[in-house]
């Protein structure tokens, strides 16, 4: 039996401290333990203090084997401040425990040591001592991150046993300049971002004061140093994004932003559980405490909320993250609090965490005000709502506590005024009929209301948040019934709501996988035949409605990779493909026979028209994929004088009605392809078709909330060359060549993250290029981890962490292979950085995704073991031929943390 089990079992069964110290040396006597006993004893019971923390019965174990000699307190603190960097073991009642317990057994001299061999070892150099006091100041960051409370005193016995091992430090004439630089960055960093008693500021300013000594006068190495420990070069650290927490916007700024502009994809914000799960692996990763996290989270989503743009036509608007962050966002929050309790964080914890975030950001002025600038110039935008950052910031905490993260109590002390009814108009109205706000909702998209109130409606959920859940459970639940039924006047009705009001799509978007929606629609679009149905001609029409919903929603989230639903696969070739002009040869029999029919049905002037067998004999789907080819052909006669004027334009009058308008979308795409890149005798002439006053309304009516026939004008001129906008202004803004504009894409990217992110605001970025040259290094470290490992949508991006470490990581090692020693070292301890926390964020994000998932994918293309696994072997076989190599390996497998999670990495 070990000790850990002896300790473990002694303490479980209730065996009195005096009786177990008995059976540890009598373990330690007949099993001849060994000079590590001490540091066993240490680490068993600090490992019960995981499970029982700040637990009285475990103090007196320690207390007895430290006054008996059994543990020397020089191995109590150095395994105690090392192990609080765990993340299981922060609670600030046990930390203050075990501080008090080190500095009273300190203080009172029981060993009969002198003060410093209280607290080191006497056997230590100065090199181990320097090591406690980066452990121990890491530990005053944790008590700083941890909620305060009246029950103990974390900071200020930190301090104390700070100060103690600090004045440790006698003789630095042993630590070479790279760790002076180290040592000194660290310091001065807990300086800069911590608010320090005066005693330790004085301190740790006087051993700031000799490593500065120690290493000369050099401003520019001072400021190498600092720059390098940014970087975390001591990546033992858990809390790998830096010490100074409170002003990073960048990471969940970034976890934000991709929520809302990725909320389609398979990890937006339309996604519970994937969302979650990129929620928890965050928090994971970042060993953040839960309000260190909480508070981050909060600030960069009003972060967001103030860099929005007041205008509802641009995608980061403030109506869409005022919807995000008052109607989602707490639902998110809500479901990673259930996702941690089942791995065992307390509800209790979790509620103190946002308790203490909204505390933290009602002190945040700064952010506030420029909240409020967005939110006045949304007031011409929005003129029935109340326009104030306080009426967000209440929308918000009502919102929280109606999911049940906050209490009551607490929502009232941070705004009194939720004293009053804070019912919404809708709630009102819902509790006026007697019925739940979803309940009401369902009653009133109907068809029998008329589209001025569905309309008035729609405004009013729009500019009430907190219904937009209501309001998205029942459109799925609506979409979903009638699919199942083939109830096509219904859905029609439903989706020709939706496509006429751009920001319910918005809504839908944040609160559900819009395209399970696209699934149901597909389903129908492919299948449905009117060769039954009473009346074809409505019927037909009702599928247009469910068609132009389907390519609207299609075009407005870039959605166009297949959609995975139940283990099924659904291509959206058959809405995004309607513009291919066919040859004739190329058709299928069956899409030849209904090319012929329907081109003498509606371009003959012999023709009755399209009478109700052509409907019933043709299918929907069919007639989709032939109207490009059937205007193509008309236009080709037209252009030979096989077809007149009149005749060309009375075909194309049956299209402007509901029964084909829901073709359109192909036709208006595959015209204007031919005309920018088919020579014609007279493009102009062709160009005319879609811009005659006649054909006005169908680009209205096709796509009311996206395009007007002015950008269609403007499209046609682009496409033709011809330098006028609409109102024949020159264009001088299309000079430059769309190969040149895709190629700058990254790079612009790239400085507008970093722009962003040096402003503090919270950045976005597509690409997965990352620039260290330009001197950002923390924020290209947080970047570049935040590109290689967040999850994306696999069927439609490629996985970016094993591109990254097969092709481009051996190509930048070569390249800093040959710089210069200063610049070298510095690239090398960036790449160092990038590795372990890409390499570490996608572990945990791994973990997160099968855990609350459920599922076991492969996120990020490959698992991180195996790209580990490659990388270690690729280092080690040009180790001896690279530098570079060299060190990335040694600085990775001198890791303890790192090593822990990949031991291929093991010296």
């Amino acid at each position: 039996m070990s000790l850990a089990e002896l300790t473990k079992n002694s303490y479980q069964c209730g065996v009195s401290p005096q009786q177990w110290l008995g059976l540890c040396k009598l373990l330690v006597q007949q099993q001849d333990v060994g000079v590590d006993f001490s540091t066993a004893i240490s680490n068993a019971i600090l490992e019960l203090y995981r499970l029982y923390p700040a637990d009285p019965t475990l103090r007196e174990y320690l207390q007895l084997a430290l006054s008996d000699g059994l543990l020397s307190n020089a191995i109590f603190v150095s395994t105690f401040i090392r192990a609080a960097r765990d993340p299981e073991l922060q609670n600030g009642s046990t930390l203050d425990m075990l501080c008090q317990l080190a500095l009273s057994t300190h203080y009172t001299g029981t060993s009969g040591l002198s003060h410093a061999g209280s607290i080191i070892s006497s056997a230590d150099s100065q090199t181990p001592v320097l090591s406690k006091v980066q452990d121990v100041l890491a530990l005053l960051r944790i008590a700083h991150s941890l909620p305060p409370s009246n029950f103990h005193h974390l900071i200020a016995s930190t301090s104390d046993l700070a100060i103690l091992l600090l004045s440790c430090i006698t003789d630095m004439s042993q630590v070479t300049a790279a760790q002076a630089m180290i040592y000194l960055g660290d310091a001065n960093d807990v300086l800069q971002s911590l608010r320090l008693l005066p005693e330790l500021r004085q301190v740790l300013e006087g051993f700031v004061l000799s490593l500065s000594l120690l290493m000369g006068d050099d401003a520019k190495a001072v400021r190498d140093a600092q720059m390098l420990h940014a970087m975390q070069l001591t990546m033992g650290k858990n809390d790998v994004l830096g010490a100074n927490v409170e002003t990073d916007t960048v990471t969940c700024g970034l976890l934000l932003q991709s929520l809302v502009a990725c909320r389609t994809c398979d990890f937006g914000a339309g996604s519970d559980l994937e969302a979650v799960a990129v929620m928890t692996g965050t928090l994971r990763w970042t060993s953040w405490a839960p309000n260190v996290f909480c508070t981050q989270l909060l600030v960069a989503a009003l972060t967001c909320v103030a860099q929005s743009s007041a205008k509802d036509d641009h995608e980061s608007s403030f109506s869409l993250w005022r919807a995000f962050v008052v109607g989602r966002l707490p639902r998110l929050l809500f479901a990673l609090e259930k996702s941690l309790e089942a791995h065992g964080t307390m509800e209790a914890d979790w509620r103190a965490a946002m308790h203490a975030a909204l505390l933290s950001l009602s002190q945040r002025s700064d952010l506030m005000a420029q909240c409020d600038v967005v939110v006045r110039q949304s007031k011409g935008h929005d003129s029935g709502q109340d326009n104030n950052t306080s009426s967000l910031i209440r929308e918000f905490i009502q919102q929280l506590l109606a999911v049940g993260i906050i209490e009551y109590a607490f929502a009232v002390s941070m705004d009194p005024m939720m004293v009053n009814d804070p019912r919404t108009r809708l709630q009102s109205e819902a509790f006026d009929h007697g019925c739940s706000i979803e309940t009401y909702l369902d009653s009133k998209l109907t068809l029998d209301s008329s589209p001025e109130d569905t309309l008035l409606l729609l405004e009013k959920i729009r500019q009430e948040p907190g219904s937009h859940h209501c309001f998205a459970a029942v459109v799925q639940k609506r979409f979903t019934s009638h699919s199942t039924s083939l109830d096509l006047e219904h859905l029609s009705h439903l989706t020709r709501t939706l496509y006429h009001h751009d920001f319910a799509l918005d809504i839908l978007s944040l609160h559900l996988k819009i395209s399970y929606l696209i699934c149901n629609a597909l389903e129908i679009i492919s299948e449905y035949d009117c060769e039954t149905v009473g009346d074809p001609q409505t019927a037909v029409s009702h599928l247009g409605d469910i068609v132009l919903f389907a390519e609207m929603v299609l075009a407005k989230f870039r959605i166009s990779s297949p959609i995975i639903k139940d283990g099924k696969v659904y291509r959206t070739e058959l809405l995004r493909c309607t513009s291919r002009v066919y040859q004739l040869d190329d058709l299928s029999p069956e899409h030849k026979s209904a090319f012929a029919t329907w081109y003498k049905a509606i371009f003959d002037s012999n023709s009755e028209g399209i009478d109700d067998a052509l409907l019933r004999t043709t299918k929907p789907q069919i007639l989709l994929q032939i109207s490009a080819t059937l205007f193509s052909q008309a236009a080709l006669a037209r252009q030979e004088n096989r077809l007149d004027n009149d005749t060309l334009q009375t075909g194309m009058s049956y299209f402007l009605g509901p029964l084909l308008r829901w073709t359109l979308v192909g036709v208006i795409h595959a015209m204007l392809f031919e005309i920018g890149h088919r020579a014609s005798p007279s493009p102009h002439n062709r160009t005319k078709y879609l811009m005659l006053s006649p054909i006005v309304p169908l680009s209205s009516v096709v796509y009311t909330p996206v395009l007007d026939i002015s950008v269609i004008r403007a499209t046609c001129f682009q496409t033709l060359g011809v330098n006028k906008d609409p109102s024949c202004k020159a264009l001088e803004d299309h000079q430059i060549s769309p190969a040149t504009r895709w190629m700058d894409f990254p790079k612009q990217e790239i400085h507008d993250a970093l722009a962003l992110a040096r402003r503090h605001k919270a950045p976005r970025i597509d690409s997965s290029a990352v620039a260290s040259s330009l001197g950002e290094m923390e924020t290209c470290r947080r970047l570049a981890t935040f590109v290689l490992a967040m999850p994306r949508q696999l069927s439609s991006a490629p996985p970016l962490l094993p591109i990254f470490m097969y092709n481009v990581l051996p190509y930048l090692i070569t390249a800093i292979d040959q710089q210069q020693a200063t610049e070298k070292g510095m690239n090398t301890q960036l790449l160092v950085t990038i590795i372990s926390s890409a390499l570490t964020a996608a572990l945990h994000i791994e973990w997160a995704v099968q855990t609350v998932c459920q599922e076991q994918r492969f996120v990020l293309g490959q698992p991180s073991a195996a790209v580990a696994r490659r990388l270690a072997a690729d280092l080690r076989a040009q180790k001896h031929r690279s530098s570079t190599s060299a060190t990335i390996l040694q600085r990775l497998g001198s890791s303890p943390a790192f090593v822990t999670n990949f031991p291929v990495f093991v010296m």
